[in-house]
């Protein structure tokens, strides 16, 4: 079964044995990686889904059906490996498919995606119908959810599950703030101590009250499910704007960062993020910038 990366998508996978084919989201749809075993070169064996932004990538674990979301294009089914697609958003109001992922609770699989406008739907049947969760829309401040590009509409960028409760969510809005459910999306609370503009969430799965997040200014740690956050710093402020966060499931202590010197607003003006990589051995309180065979600059794609 491949494996998806996303930025918007599951965040991590576990495996019985490494794995030799992943599926990387695209600006020209899912570049698909092969290998032919373990310590073997990496390829581009093809694309699919090809001219389509894929935003979220998950591929459910009984059916080995690939999932995608897509900016402006509706959340995709395949079957087969990613060769053919169907489109399956019944009951999505939006086109705009930012985060998706799914949990195992019992024998049923919950299928969750996030919209732009910010919009979180499950799917209990593997994507043939969808049903709104409206009471994220309840939040107080919803009002004020907002995005700096057009159409200027807060998303719903991410959703992480506790490993222990398939009940408790956790859901990221950029820009709007971090949120969780304890019964399933019946119901949210605002995640407070944090900067608003929330891009990704990660929980360790050895130890799930401890939970992790980038935001557009700091990345954070909670050691009590969400209850209370304290900030990470990297040194020398080398990343601003932090974006990518992995953790390992059997060493949750070795972490990896990414992101950007400088905001998105200095990238609009001069089509630079100055970006880097940073990888933490003690969860996240001391970090190294990573550079031996990675580009000593490395120039952001931007678009205008």
């Amino acid at each position: 079964m491949p494996i998806g990366v996303s930025p918007n998508g599951r965040n991590h996978y576990d495996t019985q044995n490494p794995e030799n084919e992943v599926l990387v989201a695209t600006f020209a749809g899912i570049a698909v990686l092969k290998r032919d075993g373990t310590g073997s070169p990496w390829r581009e064996a093809g694309r699919t889904l090809e001219g389509k932004h894929i935003a979220s990538i998950a591929v459910e674990p009984r059916s080995g059906a690939i999932f995608a979301g897509v900016h402006d294009g509706g959340l995709w089914r395949s079957a087969d490996g990613g060769t053919t697609w169907e489109r399956k958003d019944s009951g999505i109001e939006f086109d705009n498919i930012y985060g998706l992922n799914y949990v195992e609770a019992g024998d049923e699989l919950r299928l969750y995606a996030g919209t732009d406008p910010a919009h979180i739907y499950v799917s209990t049947n593997l994507g043939e119908s969808w049903t709104e969760l409206p009471s994220l829309r309840d939040v107080p401040g919803v009002e004020n959810w907002t995005f700096p590009a057009p159409p200027h509409y807060g998303h719903v960028k991410n959703i992480e599950f506790d490993p222990r409760d398939p009940n408790t969510i956790y859901v990221a809005v950029e820009v709007g703030g971090a949120f969780k459910s304890t019964d399933a999306g019946k119901s949210w609370q605002q995640m407070n101590g944090v900067y608003e503009d929330v891009h990704r969430m990660m929980i360790s799965p050895s130890h799930p009250e401890q939970l992790y997040m980038t935001t557009g200014h700091d990345l954070y740690q909670s050691a009590d499910a969400g209850k209370s956050w304290a900030i990470m710093p990297l040194p020398e402020q080398r990343i601003g704007y932090p974006d990518a966060l992995i953790l390992l499931p059997d060493q949750p202590e070795l972490m990896f960062t990414a992101g950007g010197r400088y905001n998105p607003g200095q990238w609009r003006r001069n089509p630079d993020a100055d970006a880097t990589i940073a990888r933490s051995r003690d969860a996240g309180r001391t970090w190294d910038f990573l550079t031996n065979g990675l580009p000593s600059y490395m120039k952001a794609t931007s678009r205008r």
